[in-house]
């Protein structure tokens, strides 16, 4: 399946589940601050991400973001991999002056 006909059936759900929840093209674009065109792109998968999810949103189906692509948390190993070396001592604070003088090193 390409890119555009994956965007087109996401298109084709969301305007089936609008129909379900009988609320009009011209409502969802208005409460979006979308034209109705935008919206009618939008169905036929021609629209920007944010759009899509501002669709979802008024529709209540964000919850099906998370069945789409699920949180995968990365194992412990992983994290520790990710971490790299971690420091373990602090450094000492340097004076600006670091140079000694003779009379500093004269007991």
């Amino acid at each position: 399946m390409t890119d555009s006909a994956i965007a087109e059936e996401l298109g084709r759900r969301l305007e089936q589940i609008r129909l379900e929840a009988n609320k009009p093209q011209k409502e969802i674009a208005y409460e979006l601050g979308i034209s109705e065109g935008t919206y009618r792109k939008a169905i036929k998968g021609k629209a920007r991400f944010e759009v899509i999810i501002g669709i979802m949103r008024m529709l209540e189906q964000l919850e099906n973001l998370e069945n789409l692509l699920p949180d995968r948390p990365f194992s412990p190993i992983e994290m520790l991999k990710l971490q790299g070396k971690k420091r373990q001592r602090a450094a000492s604070k340097r004076s600006g002056n670091t140079r000694t003088s003779k009379e500093d090193t004269n007991w």
